[in-house]
């Protein structure tokens, strides 16, 4: 008998949640509402929530819209967004991941006044150049990182992987962060490369800003995934954080397949083996999981 479990651990993170009730709470009460970009990086969450009347439309479509309300999403907005909104007269309905406008509000400080942002335990002495390079270790046109640029009139610098890196000048002042969703290690392994080459004559600090509760989510998946013979990660493809969190299953289990929805299943795959274990992103809802084990159930049955 093949023995199905569903990781308690994955489904929609805190912010994401908070949008999508938003955005429902809006629409039971019957409220035309337009929410700027994908509510969530999932397929078949965000066709759910388009049934029940959700209009997603791009930055473009906004600047043609008047007198009306539009949802801003988890990933956050830059302030041109805000702007746009006020002078249009639109009803901004603002569901900002906490832990992303907290980011926001950082990196715009640091942005308006390099000296006036000191981590902890850092020497006031030696306080970042005003011309200091605000580093963003993201993926460069996502959502977030476009956000995250825009608290400093697009002069941040984002990078994506050590080869980027490399293109910093390193006789500068550097402040570095992270989108809130990239891979602790990663990032690690960035703040010891600009350490290692940073001029002794200009100074780095570095903040860790990814959150906690997507962090977490490494060792944990990794745990999941080591235990079953098969694992179905469920995820948009989409997703930034479905793509850490996928990789970090296949390092462990290389019998690992990445679907969007339960049509992508292929039965082959449970031949001869006897668990299976299903997991998603922050971005997936936990009743696409659930439909996903129906699925199994059903065709193990005929």
């Amino acid at each position: 008998m093949l023995h199905i479990e569903i990781d308690n651990g994955s489904g929609f993170c805190f912010g994401v949640t908070t949008a999508i009730q938003k955005a429902e709470e809006e629409l039971r009460a019957g409220k035309t509402l337009y929410c700027l970009g994908d509510i969530v990086h999932n397929t078949m969450e965000c066709e759910r929530l388009r049934e029940m009347g959700l209009i997603t439309i791009n930055h473009q479509e906004l600047a043609d819209l008047h007198d009306v309300k539009v949802l801003l999403r988890a990933h956050g907005e830059p302030p041109e967004t805000y702007e746009l909104a006020r002078r249009n007269n639109i009803e901004i309905i603002d569901a900002t991941c906490p832990v992303v406008l907290q980011l926001q509000k950082r990196i715009k400080k640091q942005a308006e006044n390099a000296s006036s942002l000191q981590p902890e335990g850092a020497s006031p002495n030696i306080p970042p150049a005003p011309d200091a390079q605000i580093v963003i270790f993201g993926k460069s046109g996502h959502a977030e990182v476009l956000g995250l640029v825009g608290q400093t009139a697009g002069k941040a610098i984002v990078v994506e992987n050590l080869e980027d890196v490399k293109l910093l000048d390193f006789s500068r002042d550097i402040c570095l962060y992270s989108q809130t969703t990239k891979s602790l290690d990663e990032f690690h392994h960035i703040v010891d490369y600009i350490r290692s080459h940073i001029s002794p004559s200009a100074s780095f600090r570095s903040f860790d800003t990814i959150c906690r509760q997507v962090a977490n989510r490494m060792p944990n998946i990794a745990t999941f995934a080591a235990r079953h013979d098969v694992i179905l990660f469920v995820s948009g493809r989409k997703s930034s954080n479905g793509k850490v969190l996928f990789n970090e299953c296949k390092s462990v289990n290389e019998r690992s397949y990445q679907i969007e929805s339960a049509d992508e299943i292929e039965m082959t795959w449970f031949d001869g083996i006897g668990t299976v274990g299903i997991c998603g992103a922050t971005s997936t809802p936990k009743w696409l999981m659930e439909q996903c084990r129906e699925h199994i159930l059903r065709h193990l049955s005929t």
